[in-house]
């Protein structure tokens, strides 16, 4: 039987007790002892007396090929008194390849150990904010790197592995050791074995790999713009994202260690990832999707909506695969590009994250998940909610182009359009330029708008685009962009920041040790006044119109249909504004081009947009009856177009 689905709000934040009032409780109280059944897990417990220690966990894999199992290093920070009561606590985990080599958060931390070996700074705030509430923060060194043993192989079988061990040690079904190679054993005696795993892209791609393995003790999961299967991280069907696979990826978090072992493990990345786009068994061991109905673990999902690392098709895919198999959740959607929600909406996060891990950690019934399950960005720092996301009422509507007065430049609407619109690739131009030239003829693109809406029409979910077309080489990538068309101002995901800016000034998260501070540099908004905003872009190789998994030469001349698997979004397009499709070729720095630059012909009535709208075709009907004016040939303002960058899922 489905499990209901959760629903719930933020709430506004509490003050930090002061460190005398929390000395007077822990004297008295300890989170689980309260007048009636606690609703809140306070700061009684001393962070500058906590336990700090390591352990090395056995993953039962040897993927260094060394004839020894890997170890995995997990540094611990529990709070001391709870043993002292013989109390059992429950663990927050963030699993990452990145704590010695690029670090995390905002600011770039690193982990800092003493003499002794054990961490000194945690990175984050986790461990300063949760351990005196009663909870262990571990951070675990994914194999092949910082103190692990293994290699790194990109959300394959040791990845994952690295951390569902780490899981069933804590639950008493693993082994760990309190040294890299020695023989001393340790157990964790002082967790309950509840576990909650967080972490923002590479890292929460791992909690939701772990989550997909049905890992017993595995409570929730927070993954933040994470990835859900690694083959969308570097293909939209066989349209290659990025110049470089998974190896190049490998070698930016390999340990010194691991890059003297694992070179058998970085040819097979480079094997079995071809710049073909084909499907191979490497992509199907990292698709977590497809293992959906494993999940048994709640999961709170946070994304940028603007997101160009990890795009937004990951948490649209994972999102309705849990949402079938009855998978408690909880969504954030910001406006913002690859960037934490500790930077973007800082109070809010932290006491909503408190209040989750509360709930599903310690069982607390504080009625979050009796709460809208969706919060929505939909201006800077102007949030809405959502009982459900989707909302119930929403239906897919299929949406038509049309031919327009001049050629490129023609209509939306529920109506099935006539005739053919050409375009040629041109890998210089990105759906910013195309966007900022939806009312002239250019021959890059071919666009489609509705006339002025007379209501808002909101879109909240994922969008398809199928396209008939008929190349004129052997090679051709597409695009397919939705737009809104009017003045607003947004946060300018496309700049550095990616929707914020970062301050001098510091707030304090938790409690503070000389080498590990809980204070961080405030964030604000970063704005831009545009004229229009993508919101949702899909991408697709044409030769890969017959099947997902492979690609085959084009013959000039011949049309094909193919359906492009836009990115999902919840945006409102406002009355007055216009709602616009955009087909081109190669969307500069989002794609890669083809080989060949093709000329392409769409057939109008064979193209089509399928997309969510809340309300469905009677409320698009509603909006849209005083029918379609032409748009203006003014250029028009937006953000800037994408950066080319070095992107790395956590950076």
């Amino acid at each position: 039987m489905s499990i209901p689905a959760r629903r719930m709000r933020f709430t506004t934040w509490r003050s930090l007790a002061t460190a005398a009032t929390a000395a007077l409780m822990a004297a008295f109280l300890t989170p689980a002892a309260a007048h009636g059944a606690p609703r809140e897990s306070t700061p009684v417990y001393s962070y500058a007396n906590a336990i700090r220690e390591a352990v090395w966990v056995d993953t039962g894999l040897d993927g260094d090929k060394d004839g020894k199992a890997d170890r995995v290093a997990v540094d611990i920070v529990r709070p001391r008194e709870p043993a002292q009561q013989h109390r059992k606590i429950p663990v927050i985990m963030d699993a990452s390849p990145y704590y010695s080599c690029c670090g995390r958060g905002n600011e770039g931390q690193l982990k800092t150990y003493d003499a002794d070996g054990n961490v000194v700074q945690m990175p984050l705030f986790y461990d300063n904010y949760f351990v005196p509430r009663g909870y262990a923060f571990v951070g675990v060194d994914l194999a092949g790197t910082n103190r692990s043993d293994g290699c790194v192989d990109v959300g394959g079988r040791s990845d994952i592995q690295s951390a569902k061990a780490v899981v069933d040690w804590l639950n008493g079904r693993a082994k760990a050791y309190t040294t890299r190679t020695g023989t001393a054993t340790a157990k964790a005696s002082w967790t309950n074995g509840k576990t909650g795993m967080i972490g923002k892209s590479w890292d929460g791609t791992i909690a939701n790999g772990v989550a997909a393995t049905g890992v017993k003790g595995l409570r929730t999961i927070v993954p933040i713009s994470a990835i859900s299967s690694w083959y969308d991280y570097y293909f939209a069907k066989g349209a290659p994202l990025y110049d470089s696979g998974p190896d190049a990826l490998s070698d930016y978090v390999d340990s010194p260690d691991a890059r003297a072992k694992c070179a058998a493990v970085q040819q097979k990345l480079v094997d079995q990832a071809p710049r073909t786009g084909d499907w191979t068994s490497l992509w199907t061991e990292r698709d977590y999707v497809k293992d959906a109905s494993k999940v048994t673990a709640s999961v709170f999902l946070v994304h940028g909506m603007q997101d160009l690392n990890v795009r937004t098709k990951h948490l649209g895919q994972w999102w309705n695969a849990l949402g079938k198999k009855g998978v408690d959740r909880k969504i954030w959607l910001s406006q913002t590009g690859h960037v934490d929600p500790f930077d973007f909406r800082r109070g809010a996060w932290v006491d909503t994250l408190h209040r989750w891990f509360d709930h599903e950690l310690l069982g607390y019934d504080n009625g979050i998940d009796k709460q809208p399950m969706a919060d929505i960005e939909r201006h800077p720092d102007q949030w809405a909610t959502s009982a459900v996301w989707p909302p119930r009422s929403t239906d897919t509507v299929k949406l038509r182009p049309g031919r327009g007065a001049q050629a490129g430049v023609g209509t939306l609407g529920l109506r099935t359009g006539s005739g053919t619109e050409t375009f040629t690739d041109n890998p210089q131009l990105s759906e910013t330029d195309w966007a900022a030239n939806i009312g002239r003829s250019t021959p890059d693109k071919a666009g489609f708008t509705t006339g002025p809406l007379t209501h808002d029409v909101r879109l909240s979910g994922s969008s398809k685009v199928t396209v008939t077309a008929t190349p004129t080489t052997a090679t051709a990538h597409l695009s397919a962009v939705l737009v809104d068309l009017g003045p607003d101002t947004i946060r300018d995901y496309n700049a550095a920041g990616e929707g914020i800016s970062t301050l001098t000034d510091r707030t304090c998260w938790g409690s503070s040790t000389t080498g590990d501070s809980s204070c961080f540099k405030v964030t604000k908004a970063k704005t831009a006044a545009v004229d229009y905003t993508v919101f949702s872009r899909g991408w697709a190789d044409l030769g890969n119109y017959a099947s997902d998994l492979k690609g085959v030469p084009l013959t000039p001349g011949k049309p094909y249909t193919i359906t492009l698997d836009l990115a999902a979004t919840d945006h409102v397009v406002p009355k007055g504004h216009r709602l616009a499709l955009i087909v081109a070729g190669t969307d500069k720095d989002l794609i890669d081009p083809p080989s060949t630059t093709p000329t392409l012909t769409l057939d109008l009535a064979r193209t089509s947009a399928r997309v969510p709208l809340v309300g469905g075709a009677k409320a698009f009907e509603h909006a849209t009856g005083a029918g379609s004016v032409a748009p203006s040939a003014t250029v028009l303002d937006g953000v800037g177009a994408p950066r080319t960058v070095h992107r790395v899922p956590g950076l």
